[in-house]
């Protein structure tokens, strides 16, 4: 079982990105997914900036991902994202369909990301055969699908390909053509001035009572409340999941995660219990535990 680090969805300065990434050389994760997922015009960081980052965290002994935007929209995307595929290089985490393609062109192999939308044997099987070589489940895919999933791969007599689950960090939710960030402060998203680097860890969005419930990072939407699967431990075995996925928060909160989650997983044994909540692993709501009222 490994550990990896899911790309930065947030956008921090690049001085702050860059030592970030610095930092997480030497931190105790096997894997590393770098580049910008959510929003093309965060452009702190370019291209060549962000293989320079992957360049300098394969040196440190790092299996490097080059993860690709979310939704991809223009032909400048799909541009930026060739020059991703034709470095050749590294993995692609492929979190459009887009990329998909792009990899299956280039005959390069890719990670399948969280935000493929897949549901059923029949979709993942022709993944892989475009080149997916593993897995990373939708937030709202838990234990009861994946095992239903694997059953069915069974029952074909396919190979279940890999799996790389998110253990720890806020929940991506949902992502749209429009601007949430831009929209809250009641701005034009093509006129935004890049507000959303004003919200390191997202703006908070709380209910009409006041209770903290989301989390508001440029077109996506997170859950407030970063989820654990550290009481899912038997639930990860059973799957056989080979990669357990930390999503970066704040550098002291998520190197806090990485630990905990490599001395669980060194020491073959559930991590401590936090009390946070498991998201949408067993069926319950995406906020909290509890069973589907």
């Amino acid at each position: 079982m490994h550990l990896s680090l899911a790309p930065l969805a947030y956008f921090w300065p690049r001085a702050t990105t860059l030592a970030f990434y610095d930092a997480v050389a030497d931190w105790p994760v096997d894997i590393v997914h770098v580049g910008e997922t959510v929003c093309s015009k965060r452009r702190e960081l370019r291209t060549a900036d962000w293989l320079g980052v992957a360049e300098r965290l394969a040196a440190s002994g790092k299996t490097v991902v080059l993860s690709s935007l979310a939704l991809i929209e223009a032909e400048s995307e799909v541009g930026a994202l060739r020059r991703l595929v034709a470095d050749g290089r590294f993995l692609v985490e492929a979190n459009d369909l887009s990329a998909v393609q792009v990899c299956r062109e280039a005959g390069r192999p890719f990670v399948g990301g969280p935000t493929l939308n897949v549901y059923n044997h029949e979709t993942l099987r022709l993944l892989e055969q475009d080149g997916l070589v593993r897995w990373a489940p939708g937030v709202e895919v838990g234990a009861t699908q994946l095992d239903q999933l694997r059953e069915a791969y069974a029952g074909e007599g396919w190979v279940f390909p890999p799996l790389e689950v998110q253990t720890w960090g806020r929940q991506g939710l949902a992502y749209s053509a429009r601007c949430f960030t831009a929209r809250a402060l009641d701005i034009a998203k093509d006129d935004c001035g890049f507000r959303c680097i004003e919200f390191p860890d997202g703006l908070p969005l709380a209910t009409r009572e006041g209770e903290a419930f989301l989390r508001i990072n440029g077109i996506q939407v997170q859950g407030d409340a970063p989820i654990d699967l550290g009481d899912a431990w038997d639930d990860l075995q059973a799957l056989d999941v080979a990669v357990l996925r930390i999503v970066p928060q704040s550098p002291e909160s998520t190197r806090a995660a990485v630990d905990r989650w490599r001395a669980a997983i060194d020491a073959r044994q559930a991590p401590p219990p936090t009390g946070e909540p498991a998201g949408f692993w067993q069926g319950a709501p995406g906020r909290g535990p509890g069973p589907i009222g």
